[in-house]
């Protein structure tokens, strides 16, 4: 056990460095200061935006969830995606590192195969990609059109969002024409290595090559299946629309408690950019994602760093460690679930 937490455990210390690094470059007393500013009723505020941005990511999966055939309760959806959440903020590379994990438990609570939690996580996230990239465009168009010029951090912005509207597209066109030979390449290079950890494992005896190649064929129908389903797609992108907007509220509130009314459009450029900052190898992208967003924010806003660090700080203490701390009990209820059913 201490070898498997020995990762997470180096992950935030890390991120805590990090954090550290960059409330120390900016100033411990100001940031202090500007702390010790913040209304505690719009803080207040703050975390029921944050839950609601939960809710509406946790929908935004329980529709995926019923096109792929295994639909649960709203409240069971909206618990299960903030658990996917903690597995996130508690494995390097954000989303890649904790989609395994959040797949797990889904299945566990759709009570689904283990592919078909696997493609709904996929789904979701690959969903996520559409409004944030729509927010972002409108919120450069904005900001842009009131800046003097473009400064270094709004031209890092800038490329930032141009190559999210060119990937995104390119990259979903390219998934579904080779879709196919896509999920033989899978094929092919994942066999063998599930066929080798069940060797290494004790009490497991390695599946066959068409056991394997079954497995990765359902993840890639219940793919097809959310693909194909348009009213599927139009809701599921309608409910991660709301939780963009509230996860950009979060903010927008965090400054307004500490005194700052900012434009709207920096808020919607800033979260889904510094929302990039998750691929890197830190729990849940804790650290950078502050970095990156607080950077922004001067250029952006005006405000001066140390309130933009503060309210960085203040916002990502409502979208980070709330779903952290309450998914980190979901995830923990069903584990134990599955250790119950796997006893004699």
């Amino acid at each position: 056990m201490a070898t498997d937490r020995l990762p997470t455990l180096l992950g935030f210390a890390g991120a805590l460095a990090v954090l550290a690094g960059l409330v120390w470059f900016v100033g411990v007393d100001d940031v202090l200061d500007v702390f010790s500013q913040a209304r505690l009723p719009v803080v207040g505020v703050i975390l029921v935006v944050a839950a609601l941005w939960l809710s509406a990511w946790g929908m935004a999966l329980r529709t995926v969830l019923e096109a792929v055939g295994a639909p649960v309760p709203a409240h069971t959806a909206i618990l299960v995606f903030t658990a996917a959440i903690f597995s996130n903020n508690v494995t390097p590379f954000g989303q890649a590192g904790g989609e395994p994990l959040s797949a797990l438990l889904i299945s566990e609570a759709a009570d689904t195969e283990y592919e078909n939690g696997l493609a709904a996580i996929a789904s979701v996230d690959t969903i996520h990609f559409v409004p944030s990239v729509g927010y972002a465009i409108v919120g450069f168009v904005f900001v842009a059109a009131g800046a003097v010029r473009l400064g270094r951090d709004l031209r890092f912005a800038a490329v930032a969002v141009a190559g999210l509207a060119v990937a995104l597209p390119v990259g979903a066109y390219l998934g579904w024409r080779y879709r196919y030979e896509l999920e033989a390449a899978v094929a092919g290079a994942v066999t063998p290595v599930v066929r080798l950890v069940a060797r290494v494992l004790p009490g497991r005896s390695p599946p066959t090559e068409a056991a394997v190649a079954e497995r990765i064929e359902g993840f890639f129908g219940s793919i097809d299946r959310v693909a194909a389903d348009r009213d599927t797609l139009l809701e599921a992108i309608g409910f991660s629309a709301l939780g963009w907007l509230c996860l950009c509220g979060s903010l927008w509130l965090s400054l307004f408690a500490l005194g700052e009314a900012v434009p709207v459009a920096a808020v919607l450029l800033v979260v889904p950019v510094g929302a990039i900052a998750s691929v890197t190898p830190l729990p849940g992208g804790s650290g950078a994602i502050e970095t990156v967003i607080a950077t922004l924010l001067v250029p952006t806003t005006g405000v001066p760093l140390a309130v933009a660090t503060s309210a960085v700080l203040l916002h990502r203490g409502a979208t980070y460690w709330l779903p952290t701390l309450i998914g980190g009990g979901v995830a923990t209820t069903l584990g134990a679930g599955q250790v119950r059913e796997r006893e004699p």
